[in-house]
């Protein structure tokens, strides 16, 4: 024998109720379900006719429900929690993945790749926080550290992204200034200055055994270097992928075809414990990929 055809309400109805018991007036009602008054008014109306009581009473400045509609609220709002929960674990659970980078490695070289990854992973909610390379600082704790340094970072399980190489560069009306002919003739001129990569390596390439300079203004970010280059201050030195929207807007000009090994790049770290996520180690592999 089959099941008795149950009687369900409309579920425009069910809401328009529980959205006036909930706000105290049709017109409230009606405003957050996007319809009119009497659009409402008739939902209940054909709510009340279903179950045969009345479900509202009229009250000063609106309406409240009777003893009756009390009771049915109970039941529709238990009935709402339900399919919302129901809905709930028909939906995959997302993955929380916390990543800390440097400015320039976040503006010039990840966000151009991040939609792919996001694209390909919709079950992982990222989010990204900036760090401070020199100090290894982050906003937030991290699962996944992207560093600049030499790769040496004791009790933390490391990936090098790739390799690189540092040119010494120049804004172009900087060089119409100033015309030198080759590294020697630097001597005496503005040479801007970063922690994070020394001049040295382009001094020992081009067969000069200078010391780093000591005079120059100095910036902790890299993308702060190019940009005082680019506006003419001075000449600097910088990664080759770092510098490369620079370089191709001709804001800033490679110098005397000198280039050398980048002493630093960049890095993915994490601990031991979250080297063990599916997510962190999926996540390490992508970068390195996008960068191979």
């Amino acid at each position: 024998m089959s099941a008795p055809l149950r009687r369900v309400p409309p579920m425009h109805a069910l809401a328009a109720f529980e959205a006036a018991a909930r706000l105290g007036g049709f017109a409230q009602a009606a405003e957050e379900l996007c319809v009119t008054p009497s659009a409402v008014s008739h939902r209940i109306r054909q709510l009340e006719t279903q179950l045969g009581t009345a479900l509202f009473e009229r009250a000063a400045g609106g309406v409240r429900p009777t003893t009756a509609g009390r009771l049915y609220l109970d039941s529709v709002r238990e009935a709402f929690d339900k399919l919302a929960q129901a809905g709930a674990v028909l939906q995959p659970e997302r993955e929380r993945l916390r990543v800390s980078m440097p400015p320039t490695f976040a503006r010039q070289l990840l966000m151009a790749r991040l939609p792919e990854y996001l694209r390909a992973h919709p079950e992982v909610e990222l989010e990204a926080h900036l760090s401070i390379p020199l100090q290894d600082v982050t906003a937030e704790a991290a699962d996944v550290e992207v560093r600049w340094g030499a790769g040496d970072y004791p009790d933390r399980v490391v990936r090098k992204l790739f390799d690189d190489t540092m040119v010494p560069l120049a804004a172009p009306a900087w060089i119409a200034a100033h015309a030198p002919a080759g590294m020697a003739e630097l001597a005496g001129l503005e040479l801007l200055r970063s922690p994070l990569l020394p001049w040295r390596p382009c001094f020992a390439a081009a067969g000069l055994d200078w010391a780093e300079p000591e005079r120059g203004a100095v910036f902790n970010d890299l993308g702060m270097l190019l940009e005082i280059a680019a506006a003419g201050l001075g000449a600097a030195v910088c990664t080759r992928r770092l510098s490369a929207a620079w370089v191709e807007t001709g804001r800033l000009v490679p110098l005397f075809g000198v280039c050398a090994p980048a002493p630093f790049t960049y890095y993915a770290v994490t601990t031991p414990a979250q080297s063990k996520r599916a997510a962190v180690q999926e996540f390490i592999d992508w970068l390195a990929a996008a960068f191979g």
